[in-house]
């Protein structure tokens, strides 16, 4: 996520589980602990648009915001939290866009292009050569079992290629919306995919295995809206919450296991999203729902995390049943001025 030269925030990305975050202002980078809101690290050295974490190792990939010729948009450092010091440096000839990592494969997103490298050896996989990517998009599961990555297929409509990076070849190709993708993302076993456009107003999620066929559609509104980001509640088997931040301001939470009624039991962890510093209070249809009225506590609880555009850490406790969502904030933090040595 990259934002405008007017917030305080450039960049800010949860790590492949969800219990730690990295936030890139134009004075350097900070790691978090989700579960406290701790202080684990930073550096202060310049302006950063890329910050990501490799679970909750040592090792980082950062780029530049260009504020210097140092810190380069067309530069990937490996970077070692522990020891302070850059493993490699990787140079292309345009701005890196994205940066994914799993514990095998490291990927790097261009405006025309993507690499897969191998992440030990840094060896150069294979390169995919992309229609148009301005806004970087791009999915891949943190999942060895499911090691997929998913690009826009066009310009023009929502289609979606899914590429096996471990064995490096092309999975399938989705024709997820009519108009171009504006977000996508993985579950944590690598088995959905969830999709939506620049019309805003429809979230698909479709099985990977069997990713013709779409599996769930959601209606987000009526009205078009500029999707921020989606993410997947984490689960084992069948992920119940898909979150996604937009436009116009809301979180809107869509329970998949209510809707398929697969599953009897609910799970229960952190989700990560993005979003403006505005929560709208709105109610939509059966198994679609928008973080509205505080109600007391439900039968099942989880956590949702999430980082705005100004700077701010926001814990919110849900309680879900199969009838009702109700949720309070449990937690706010200003992510600029936290110290290390306070714990929120």
């Amino acid at each position: 996520m990259a934002s405008s030269s007017s917030c305080p925030i450039l960049c800010a990305s949860f790590n492949q589980d969800n219990s730690c975050f990295a936030i890139g202002t134009k004075d350097g980078f900070r790691i978090f602990d989700t579960n406290t809101g701790k202080l684990c690290y930073e550096r202060a050295v310049g302006g950063f648009s890329i910050v990501e974490m490799l679970f909750t190792s040592s090792l980082l990939a950062i780029v530049g915001a260009g504020d210097q010729p140092s810190l380069s948009p067309r530069r990937l450092c490996l970077f070692n939290t522990t020891t302070e010091a850059p493993l490699r440096d990787l140079n292309f000839l345009t701005s890196i866009l994205a940066i994914r990592m799993n514990k095998k494969r490291l990927i790097v997103i261009l405006q025309d292009k993507a690499y897969v490298y191998e992440l030990n050896s840094l060896s150069i996989l294979d390169t995919f050569d992309t229609v148009p990517n301005i806004k970087g998009l791009c999915a891949f599961s943190p999942c060895l079992d499911a090691c997929y990555m998913a690009l826009p297929a066009s310009t023009t409509k929502g289609s979606v290629l899914l590429y096996n990076v471990l064995d490096c070849n092309l999975h399938c190709e989705i024709e997820a919306h009519r108009s171009p993708l504006a977000a996508m993302v993985f579950s944590s076993n690598g088995m959905y995919i969830a999709t939506a456009s620049e019309q805003g107003t429809l979230v698909r999620v479709h099985l990977v295995s069997d990713a013709t066929k779409q599996s769930y559609s959601f209606r987000r509104g009526s009205y078009s809206s500029t999707i921020f980001s989606l993410s997947f509640g984490p689960s084992k088997q069948l992920p119940d919450i898909l979150a996604a931040t937009s436009s116009s301001g809301s979180i809107h939470l869509f329970t998949l296991g209510f809707a398929s009624h697969l599953r009897s039991k609910r799970s229960s962890g952190f989700l990560g999203s993005i979003i403006p510093d505005v929560v709208n209070d709105v109610l939509d249809p059966a198994y679609h729902h928008v973080l509205h009225n505080a109600v007391p506590a439900g039968v099942k609880r989880v956590n949702m995390c999430v980082i705005t555009y100004n700077g701010y850490f926001q814990e919110y406790n849900l309680s879900i049943d199969a009838q009702k969502l109700s949720w309070s904030l449990g937690r706010e933090t200003n992510l600029l001025t936290v110290t290390m040595d306070k714990v929120p």
